[in-house]
């Protein structure tokens, strides 16, 4: 610490970099700086350690390895599968079918959520939206029910795991929850809320017969299916599963030998399988655990979660959690969110609620998940406009719909 600067004095200014830190969490960047929330929560990270509020070594320490190694792990086994073709190979098998309109939505939201439980929501929808935009083109149908219902599928279904997403992975590290046992609480409110979600947009859809498969949509920039490589990215993520919900094995461990198996590759050059990974949302993490834990160090997040509990919003009750957290995610990001309430997480209960509360909001907004603006600027390619109304019309709705779900299942 400084010497210049008394206890009092640094402890504001670890408060007012975190305060700025998160001003641009919620703005998603700083006026007359070209910055993104990446570049905010390192240079807050920067700040913390320039100033004095921790050494490097306790900055790294602050670092939580077992999700970040985590979080890499699966993002390696998610490039395997899409440069194997995988993800855009099962979406025209489906278009093949002779579905009605009902039942291809009902396939779609399927096969887009158990996708998304495993590998990365924000993957299946880049695969999968060019394509679903164009089945929807060639047959006539409305493609706004389809593409927002693939965008609302992926996130719930990411809930179903501790895996399917980077708040999940993050939840579940810290907290060291049970695959199993958060599986077994979390499929249900995920089951019923893909339910509700296909039986909100099916009615708006024609109760046609079944219809001829589709045309070829080929056209779409994506890998061409290799049998051989997709098999091995599933039979490598099937072992993850099987050592996670059967064995005490370190997870981060399990996932980072199947991220090394996979790199051995005479097909695909590591350059391409890392060229897959999303480096600037780890960056985000690293950042975000630096500043988050900076600020707890000076007792004011402790303070002020007291001051809440006091007004009547204690976050162990369910209700208050979900509200926070709703609103959080759709304010600063779910992953910021999670990482704001987390040290006031105590049960296994309330932070299996966390998991579900913070990845189901992210279908309220637009903006509350990249995975819906992934599905907004890729159908805009084909013509398709997604603007904030059209998802809030099926988004709200939804997203009040399954966390009342959660929280009659859970709380």
């Amino acid at each position: 610490m400084p010497a210049a600067l008394s206890p009092d004095a640094l402890d504001w200014g670890i408060a007012a970099i975190f305060a700025i830190v998160y001003l641009g969490m919620f703005l998603g960047g700083l006026p007359k700086l070209k910055l993104d929330r990446t570049g905010i929560a390192l240079l807050g990270a920067i700040a913390m350690i320039g100033s004095g509020a921790l050494d490097p070594a306790a900055a790294v320490q602050a670092i939580d390895l077992p999700t970040m190694l985590l979080l890499f792990s699966f993002m390696v086994v998610s490039a395997q599968m899409r440069l194997g073709g995988f993800y855009s190979a099962v979406t025209r098998g489906i278009a093949a079918w002779p579905l009605s309109p009902p039942q291809l939505l009902g396939a779609l939201i399927f096969v887009a959520a158990a996708l998304s439980a495993v590998f990365s929501n924000d993957v299946v929808c880049l695969a999968m939206t060019p394509i679903v935009a164009r089945i929807c083109l060639a047959r006539g149908l409305p493609p706004l029910p389809f593409l927002v219902g693939l965008a609302c599928a992926a996130n719930l279904g990411s809930a179903a795991t501790l895996i399917g997403n980077p708040q999940n992975m993050l939840i579940g590290a810290v907290k060291r929850l049970d695959f199993a046992a958060y599986s077994a609480a979390a499929l249900p409110p995920v089951a019923l809320s893909l339910l509700l979600l296909w039986g909100f947009l099916a009615w708006r859809l024609p109760s046609a017969p079944a219809v001829p498969p589709a045309p070829s949509v080929a056209a779409e920039e994506a890998p061409a299916f290799d049998r051989w490589q997709s098999a091995k990215g599933l039979l490598i993520a099937t072992a993850l599963l099987i050592v996670f919900l059967f064995t005490s094995f370190p997870r981060e461990v399990a996932a980072l030998i199947a991220a090394g198996l996979l790199l051995l590759s005479r097909r695909f050059h590591s350059s391409q399988v890392l060229g897959f990974v999303d480096w600037e949302l780890l960056v985000l993490f690293a950042g975000l655990f630096v500043v988050n834990h900076a600020f707890e160090t000076t007792g004011l997040a402790a303070a002020a979660f007291q001051w809440l509990a006091e007004q009547g919003l204690a976050l162990h009750e369910p209700a208050s959690l979900g509200l926070a957290t709703i609103l959080l995610s759709n304010l600063v990001s779910n992953v910021p969110a999670v990482m704001l309430l987390l040290p006031a997480i105590g049960s296994v209960k309330a932070a299996h609620l966390l998991a579900l509360f913070s990845t189901f909001a992210g279908n309220l907004l637009l903006v509350g998940s990249i995975a819906n603006l992934i599905v907004a600027d890729l159908a805009k390619k084909d013509g398709i406009e997604i603007g904030w109304l059209e998802h809030a019309r099926i988004g709200v709705p939804i997203t009040v719909g399954s966390a009342a779900l959660v929280w009659l299942w859970l709380a």
